[in-house]
């Protein structure tokens, strides 16, 4: 009766008696020396995809903050667990990215930021949206960026992006530090409260160091401004990473008409910027969570138009212009995260180690057949010796009757040779072949022994 544990050796048996023990224990050991370096591999490398990762963000309250946190909402629906690290802003989170020393994988940078630090191993995965700056001032309106000359500006504290576009467009209308404008760095909450109290004349803030609580207050304090850049495509012109931005009439508070007019802002895009090496599978899910999160409409832009790929400063990253090409890998887009990673991780060993063991397989039955052969062979030497000597010797009376002992005792002799079922043709060839020697020495024979009757 058939059973489960009798179809091995059954299934063995058989194999044997056809290709013969040798061959089979070959392919055995062949597969599993192939099995056991791939289940090695599988353990010493780190092809899967890591199940976490540090976004370095902002200021606690910033924008950027609140991006990362939601960020981390998502990517914990896909098992990856996501630390967040505050940083000072854009420059400060450019700094901590280029640092090999620091911890982490991907952060938020304001283009324009790269000039100042090296980003040769960091790659860029797209554009995620618009960081407007606002700059808030009491007094008579102002115009132009030059007439806060000689006033007390607040410029943000070093490290972050309002501070270095500030300088950037302060230094484009020919206001410096050390002239006779003071330029104050102070964190956002302070420079609120400087202005509030009139210790500071106007205040330059962005939603990547400042509290989004902080700009609403300021929108709503009556005797506060928000200065339009009348010159918006002029700055737009001249500073490459700039876009003209405008928040319309009522946008911010329609109850309060707040702004009361049309307003024109500039400012740069936020890159999503990842250290060089960030694994595609994580680089896929991070541009997924960016579509989730900036695809929608806002103030500033439109619906579907963030994330997008658009180089600046920093190089793009492959995978990225693979993902907005044709969107998530096979195996992350058909598996769950936790299983494609594995899926991907066992390809990548497995497929290399293939190829090696396909041939190794392919060629195991001719070396084996060669083996067999090179035994048969032998006896072809032996025959070919019997008929040299049956031609040479032909003459020599009884000669022939003693090469047919001989042949008699070749042919014993392969006739216990065991060869397997497969290679059978082998063994049959040198049988037929001793016949055919048999057959001209009996002929010989026959012929000498007429020949001494007569």
């Amino acid at each position: 009766m058939f059973s489960p544990r009798s179809l091995f050796p059954r299934l063995a048996g058989r194999l044997t008696a056809l290709f013969g023990r040798g061959l089979v224990l070959s392919m055995v050991m062949i597969v599993l020396a192939g099995v056991l370096i791939m289940l090695l591999a599988l353990v010493l490398t780190n092809a899967a995809a890591p199940t976490s990762l540090t976004i370095v963000s902002g200021p606690p309250g910033s924008v950027f903050q609140k991006t990362a946190l939601r960020y981390q909402k998502i990517l914990a629906r896909e098992g990856v667990t996501v630390k967040i690290l505050p940083s000072g802003g854009s420059l400060d989170n450019l700094h901590k990215l280029s640092n090999p020393r620091l911890d982490v994988d991907v952060g938020f940078v304001l283009g324009g930021e790269a000039g100042s630090a090296d980003t040769s191993r960091l790659m860029s995965l797209g554009s995620i949206s618009y960081q407007p700056l606002m700059v808030f001032y009491r007094g008579a309106p102002k115009a132009l960026l030059s007439d806060f000359k000689g006033m007390r500006l607040a410029i943000g504290e070093e490290g972050s992006g309002t501070h270095s576009l500030a300088l950037a467009l302060l230094k484009l209308n020919g206001i410096t530090p050390g002239a006779e404008t003071t330029l104050l760095n102070a964190l956002p909450s302070d420079a609120v409260k400087s202005l509030l109290e009139q210790q500071v004349d106007a205040l330059f803030v962005m939603g990547d160091s400042s509290s989004t609580d902080l700009l609403r207050q300021l929108l709503h304090t009556p005797d506060i401004h928000l200065f339009s850049f009348i010159q918006a495509d002029g700055y737009a012109r001249r500073v490459s990473y700039l876009n003209k931005l405008e928040l319309p009439r009522g946008a911010l508070d329609l109850g309060r008409d707040l702004p009361p007019e049309n307003t024109n802002l500039v400012g740069p895009t936020v890159e999503l910027v990842a250290r060089e090496g960030l694994h595609p599978a994580l680089s896929d899910l991070l541009l997924e969570a960016a579509r989730e999160v900036h695809g929608k409409p806002g103030l500033f832009k439109k619906a579907g138009e963030f994330p997008v790929l658009a180089e600046h400063e920093i190089r793009l990253s492959p995978d990225a212009q693979r993902y907005y090409a044709s969107g998530k890998s096979f195996f992350y887009r058909t598996f769950p995260f936790w299983l494609a990673g594995l899926v991907a991780r066992g390809l990548a060993v497995m497929l290399p180690l293939a190829l090696l063991l396909i041939p190794a397989l392919k060629m195991a039955p001719a070396i084996y057949r060669w083996r067999i052969q090179s035994g048969i062979n032998r006896w072809y030497r032996v025959l070919f010796d019997i008929e040299r000597e049956a031609v040479a010797q032909r003459s020599v009376p009884g000669k022939q009757e003693e090469l047919l002992h001989r042949l008699q005792h070749v042919d014993a002799t392969v006739s216990k040779i065991v060869v397997p079922a497969a290679f059978g043709d082998l063994l049959y060839e040198l049988r037929g072949h001793i016949d055919f020697v048999r057959s001209r020495l009996q002929a010989d024979a026959d012929a000498d022994a007429e020949h001494r009757q007569r």
